[in-house]
């Protein structure tokens, strides 16, 4: 589906990092950089004057950190969707940036069409999850305080087939795995998966597994 006027502020300390990601999304149909940063505070004053869709921001910054400026994003200006980007050995951290109000977070490395599919999913109030979120990551997103699920205004209703469903792709069994497990055709598993998707409003793996760990589907030993 193609989103026109994603206006765009991103920071981040490192120079060449900010570059390759400002002309990446600049080159992207329908999305604007509207401002870029290399410190909090200089995000805070263009967020305050550009108002854009989403911030993508590093966790670690000088001068003011991603953690307190989205905090502060968002006491000023809710509609935001804020975006974290982290490095691999920053659970924690990306901890603190969910609590705090951001929707999602990608790892620095993402591929830039997942980097794309996290600006629309968080453009449209979805949370996005990087889809090489570890296990461990997800365990701590859910015993964390923040909700994923605080916006949906009616309670996900799933049969016992979509739970089973959950319950392999969470044990990340293929699509024709699991076919030959509950004796279904792959094509009426992979209708499966996407209706799950929906439902759940999730974009990966990542997702079903918050999803799955978070509503008592699966269980923190059964992915750990």
């Amino acid at each position: 589906m193609y989103y026109s006027n994603i206006n765009i502020v991103i920071a981040d300390d490192h120079e060449i990092f900010l570059d390759g990601l400002s002309l990446m999304l600049s080159r992207q149909e329908g999305f604007k950089v509207c401002g870029r940063a290399s410190n909090g505070q200089q995000l805070l004053e263009i967020v305050n004057r550009e108002k854009p869709d989403i911030v993508l921001t590093d966790i670690r910054m000088p001068v003011v950190d991603g953690i307190q400026s989205t905090k502060q994003i968002l006491a000023a200006h809710p509609g935001i969707g804020v975006i974290a980007l982290s490095m691999f050995d920053e659970e924690n951290l990306v901890i603190e940036m969910l609590e705090a109000g951001a929707k999602g977070y990608l790892l620095k490395n993402a591929h830039k069409n997942e980097i794309i599919d996290a600006v629309i999913s968080v453009y449209q109030n979805k949370n996005y999850y990087c889809s090489q979120t570890s296990f461990l990551l997800a365990s701590m997103i859910v015993r964390s305080k923040f909700n994923p699920y605080a916006h949906q205004q009616t309670p996900v209703v799933l049969n016992d087939r979509e739970k089973t469903i959950i319950q392999m792709i969470c044990e990340q069994k293929t699509t024709q795995e699991i076919a030959d497990k509950i004796y279904l055709s792959k094509r009426t598993v992979e209708g499966y998966r996407v209706k799950i998707l929906e439902k759940i409003q999730a974009k990966n793996i990542a997702g079903v597994v918050i999803f799955a760990l978070k509503n008592n589907i699966i269980k923190e030993e059964d992915v750990l």
